[in-house]
């Protein structure tokens, strides 16, 4: 029977709110696994496909088929998960100081005493997931195809575990100095080169609105298949092939708004669209036809996020398209800055 190992965190009134998390015991010289979901507490599905794989990791533990040790937090963020604003929650960032629950892990994991809840609760869950040889984060965008972030280290080792989760895009990154949980964690292995038989990866399980049985079946056996197929789990299930597009994060074109108004989009998720082709069009003022803008792709590729409200402000991230050159736009470092 897992072990509850739940821990506490005060919220913003000083009260104890409860960090939920389980660890599957098997054999103590196997791998260590971490696996978490919604530490961007509005990224809700992985916490539904965490919630199935427990089921079968339980099984597994009571027949003795556990080789290593696994640790579920399948809703990471008390703190983010309470954040409703007019009937819809507020994940991303912290209502009361505004930082963004998935970035500054190391500063807070670094703090003798951290001085703000969030930089507490950060500093707890990297101590939680600090021990891992496997660390797997799942998130999920706005409105997107299944796709997987990984470093450089673990490709192309990283293709099991995108193909068993039938991720359609894999985005190979190098640097990211954000302090995001992934990061934080690897730090070390890449400091200490010591990532040969470790695998870390944020997963990011399509949009906020992709909660259902079916696609949570799907990626909590896409999971299972790729614990037992890196040696986690005795069991004869083996992570299938499926086709992945592998694209440097300097390739991927990000669109932003250049003003505000209604979002129309005119292309699909996975569409491939030609570089000068257009994708979308946002009408600032309705009832002037010259305030309408049209969007255009810079270059040629699949469209793999895109807006999920349809009325934006300006600046804000229309779409994300794979690309075949380094775009023209691109600076180094984050995909998504904030």
């Amino acid at each position: 029977m897992a072990q509850d190992i739940s821990f506490e965190v005060r919220n913003n009134n000083g009260g104890a709110v409860q960090v939920g998390a389980w660890r599957f015991e098997g054999a103590s010289t196997g791998p260590k696994v971490h696996l978490q979901a919604g530490v961007h507490a509005d990224e809700i599905a992985g916490m539904l496909v965490l919630h199935l794989l427990m089921q079968r990791l339980a099984v597994a533990e009571s027949e003795g088929r556990l080789k290593g040790t696994v640790t579920v937090v399948p809703q990471a963020n008390p703190l983010g998960i309470g954040q409703f604003r007019q009937g819809r929650i507020l994940g991303r960032f912290h209502d009361a100081t505004g930082h963004n629950f998935n970035r500054g892990f190391d500063q807070s994991a670094a703090m003798t005493q951290p001085s703000t809840n969030v930089q507490e609760w950060q500093k707890k869950l990297v101590q939680l997931g600090a021990p891992a040889d496997v660390m797997l984060d799942l998130h999920t965008d706005d409105e997107a195809l299944p796709y997987i972030y990984v470093h450089r280290s673990f490709w192309p080792r990283g293709r099991e575990l995108a193909a068993a989760m039938k991720m359609d895009v894999a985005i190979i990154w190098d640097d990211g100095g954000d302090g995001s949980f992934e990061e934080t964690i690897i730090a070390p292995w890449l400091r200490e080169g010591t990532t040969q038989g470790r695998m870390a990866a944020t997963l990011e399980l399509r949009g906020q609105g992709d909660v259902s049985d079916r696609y949570a079946e799907q990626d909590a056996e896409g999971l299972y298949a790729w614990l037992c197929g890196y040696g986690i789990i005795d069991d004869a299930v083996l992570p299938g092939d499926w086709p992945v597009e592998v694209k440097d994060m300097a390739q991927m074109e990000t669109i932003l708004a250049p003003q505000p108004g209604v979002l129309i989009f005119e292309k699909e998720l996975g569409d491939i669209v030609e570089e000068g082709q257009r994708f979308a069009r946002i009408l600032r003022r309705p009832g002037d036809p010259s305030s309408e803008v049209v969007l255009v792709a810079e270059q040629t590729g699949r469209m793999v996020t895109r807006y999920r409200d349809r009325l934006i402000s300006q600046g804000m991230v229309v779409a994300k398209f794979t690309g075949s050159r380094v775009s023209s736009n691109w600076s180094g470092g984050l995909l998504d800055p904030n």
